[in-house]
């Protein structure tokens, strides 16, 4: 058995107002956000919709929660900067005070007078080597200019007449290549005239082609598409839509079967009658039946003398005591007057047991079992094609499908009320016939014993 408080053991003694299910199964899963093994092989698909919907709500809800208290405490912790302040540290002597230098104390200290002289030699000994670099370089510029004169005249005179020669040559050149260039262009305008012609004449003929073959392409089409078996692709094509239309809706189709039953509730009177039943105003329930005294007709209780029961498990006998403290005084599994156990009421039979009970019915038979994973109930139901499995949450009290909003007093109310209103819009599924027990013997005699 899991150690999940979500399983334990409740106090045996009944509270004695039960107007609130303030703890739920469904809000005890979203505080822990986590749920057993157990408790979610014994869900529907249906009902795993609808859990996967509301944790991922507070999932959402709880990160914008933490997000706004990030931001609050940033706010808080944030403090305006201070202005920088700037300082002075002076420089400390041997003696931990002050460094002071006086000049002309020290015996190898110059006067100020000698020390503004050096200055001032420095100064000027690089003040005349800049003047004497410049006065060199523009004595030897003068030298170069008067030595290379001499030769100017005779050189100019020969670049002159290459000048000229040069020009004449590029002149000519120029025009033979203007004469060349023209009779290019012209060659060039005749050849560009002829390949547009071509160009024209082949795109007609292309486009010629094209509307040819696109009629032709067209006709074949056609004809396939006369040929070929249409309902076939069409049935196809729907089942595939309807598959993908049901996958994206399932959840918002589960939350609108919770309303409308909610509108349905309200309009047969079973929610003002369970409101007042939890109100305060209930019924003082009969006195707490003796485990081994508890009186059941001869036609719902008949076990076959001189079979032997088997050992139960430590788990299963925690089932077994929870129901006899914890659901007996509500008549659970009793007919709505509690004369007797109702006829689609089980024991602690498994997933396989209550599949192969509800597969001798047909379509519409449903029975209710005890859980044999989790403390709680399951409603088994036969579909067309399938089996579904509903968990009912039995907490404090109450008994409502997990996900549902309609909460009832007994298994009774919640077995009536999906007699007339299916249990999901999607699946329709609705209590036609419930499944008894076998004629071999019952198999709920060891929670009454």
């Amino acid at each position: 058995m899991t150690n999940h408080s979500l399983f334990q053991p409740r106090n045996s003694q009944h509270p004695t107002n039960t107007r609130h299910c303030s703890s739920t199964m469904l809000q005890q899963i979203l505080t822990d956000m986590f749920i057993s093994p157990e408790l979610l092989a014994e869900l529907s698909e249906e009902q795993k919709q609808v859990l996967f919907i509301k944790m991922r709500e507070e999932q959402v809800r709880r990160w914008k929660d933490r997000e706004a208290q990030l931001e609050k405490e940033d706010a808080t912790l944030k403090k305006p900067k201070k202005a920088s302040v700037k300082s002075v540290q002076w420089l400390a002597g041997m003696d931990s005070d002050v460094w002071v230098w006086v000049m002309g104390d020290h015996p190898a200290d110059q006067s100020y007078e000698q020390i503004c002289d050096d200055i001032i030699a420095q100064r000027a000994a690089c003040q005349a080597q800049r003047e004497a670099e410049e006065l060199r370089a523009k004595k030897e510029a003068e030298l170069v200019k008067r030595f290379s004169s001499v030769l100017m005249d005779s050189e100019r005179q020969e670049v002159e007449r290459q000048e000229v020669e040069r020009q004449e040559v590029e002149r000519q050149e120029v025009e033979r290549q203007e004469v060349e260039r023209r009779a290019a262009a012209q060659e060039q305008s005749q050849q560009e005239k002829r390949e547009a012609e071509e160009r024209r004449r082949a795109e007609e003929e292309v486009r010629r082609v094209e509307q040819k073959r696109k009629q032709e392409i067209y006709m074949d089409l056609r004809e396939v598409r006369e040929e070929r078996d249409d309902q076939h692709w069409q049935d196809s094509l729907r089942k595939s839509k309807a598959a993908d239309l049901r996958r994206r809706s399932i959840a918002k189709q589960t939350r609108d079967d919770h309303r409308r039953q909610s509108v349905k509730a309200l309009e047969r009177g079973r929610v003002a009658a369970v409101t007042k039943a939890f109100g305060g105003d209930r019924p003082a329930l009969p006195p707490k039946p003796k485990p081994r005294n508890l009186t059941v007709t001869s036609d719902t209780l008949n076990p076959k003398q001189g079979v032997r029961r088997t050992l139960s498990t430590s788990s299963r006998e925690h089932i077994i005591r929870w129901f006899q403290e914890e659901q007996l005084p509500y008549r659970a599994g009793f007919q709505k007057d509690q004369s007797r156990i109702a006829s689609w009421f089980h024991g602690i039979i498994s997933r396989q047991e209550a599949e192969d009970l509800l597969s001798e019915g047909e379509p519409g038979h449903f029975l209710v079992r005890v859980s044999e994973r989790i403390l709680g109930y399951v409603l088994s139901y036969r579909c067309k094609e399938e089996f579904k499995h509903f968990l009912v949450d039995a907490t404090e009290g109450c008994y409502m499908l997990l996900g549902h909003q309609i909460r009832f007093t007994s298994l009774a109310e919640l077995v009536e009320f999906h007699e007339g209103e299916p249990i999901t819009m999607s699946g329709g599924e609705q209590l036609l016939q419930p499944c008894g027990q076998r004629p071999s013997g019952v198999d709920y005699a060891d929670l009454f014993t």
